[in-house]
């Protein structure tokens, strides 16, 4: 362990809404080192009493539709109205050094700068779904800390949209206008997870009639789909982040879901199933840990690896001896 680091600190000032205790919480829960790990687990069970009141939003789409500067403009919006904003901008990963690459935070020129807000880039580090592996921890830590809203941005549509879906309440996609060719390269999978689609870019004039045809298709595509809720049907609006034109209708309606879908229980037993498998990817972890912590087992890893790879065992044999190293 670590001595220098006092938890019990730490924890009071996470509470009383310490900035740099944040910043250094969500480094010691990113850490790769165990006994940081440990620390960061202790401390997250410490505050979990204190979590669970913010309004959890995942905010997804393709690169370019402009997610920074909707969030830029929505968060600011949400900060003039008294909210406490945190955004987790997940950012793919360097290759070489594992590290963020597309610097979510110099887009967001207003939060960046605004006291009521908390940005943090986080590397994808390669998870599925543009999701940082450590994204849940942070969001709860940032919960600790007084943030009533919190804005999960991801890296884009990915493989696997569920990731996002899994740590929200609200799950957001921007989309631009020209729905006609675009409409036939979405997965139905993202339609499905969509609590609500926003066309983006709809200025005036001209792009704003492009994105209200683009909102008829996907209102149109929407339409033959089974919604998630029998107390919610997704709706479709169009909006500008860049001049910040219908933000507030919205968030207005992300309102309205948390009001009903909480007076019915759903949001709840949303988030302890959302806890179930937060539970499983913890338990995948710490088998991944028992695969690279050790000196042998990694040795002997890169070894079957490499009869695989020269054609002197199979696959499946090869899987067997890795799982037969932690007692699979």
């Amino acid at each position: 362990m670590t001595p220098s680091i006092d938890i019990q600190s730490l924890r009071e000032r996470l509470l009383r809404g310490d900035r740099a205790a944040l910043a250094r919480a969500i480094t010691l829960a990113e850490s790769k080192r165990a006994d940081h790990r440990a620390l960061a687990a202790d401390l997250i069970d410490s505050v979990l009493p204190e979590t669970g009141r913010a309004i959890r939003v995942g905010i997804t789409g393709v690169p370019g539709v402009g997610k920074s500067t909707t969030i830029d403009a929505l968060g600011s919006n949400l900060t003039e109205a008294g909210h406490k904003v945190a955004v987790l901008a997940v950012d793919p990963s360097s290759s070489r050094t594992g590290g963020s690459i597309l610097g979510d935070k110099t887009r967001m020129a207003r939060l960046s700068h605004d006291p009521n807000a908390f940005i943090r880039p986080s590397p994808s580090s390669g998870t599925l779904g543009g999701v940082a592996a450590k994204t849940r921890e942070t969001m709860l830590l940032c919960e600790a800390a007084g943030f009533d809203v919190i804005l999960v941005e991801t890296v884009g549509v990915g493989q696997s949209e569920t990731a996002v879906a899994d740590l929200t309440d609200f799950f957001l996609v921007l989309m631009l206008p020209g729905a006609g060719d675009e409409l036939q390269g979405i997965k139905k999978g993202i339609l499905e997870l969509a609590d609500m689609i926003a066309v983006n870019k709809a200025d005036v004039g001209e792009a704003e009639q492009r994105a209200n045809a683009a909102a008829s298709e996907y209102r149109a595509a929407l339409h033959i789909l089974t919604p998630a809720s029998a107390t919610w049907t997704p709706p479709v609006v169009t909006i500008s982040g860049f001049h910040n034109l219908r933000l507030d209708a919205l968030w207005a309606k992300i309102v309205d879901h948390r009001e009903k879908l909480t007076a019915t229980g759903e949001i709840q037993a949303k988030r302890r199933t959302q806890d179930v498998k937060w539970m499983w990817a913890l338990v995948d972890e710490r088998l991944h840990q028992r695969l690279v912590g050790s000196p042998e087992v990694r040795r002997r890893t890169a070894e079957a690896e490499a009869g695989v790879a020269r054609g002197e065992t199979s696959p499946a044999a090869g899987a067997a001896a890795i799982a037969e190293l932690i007692g699979l």
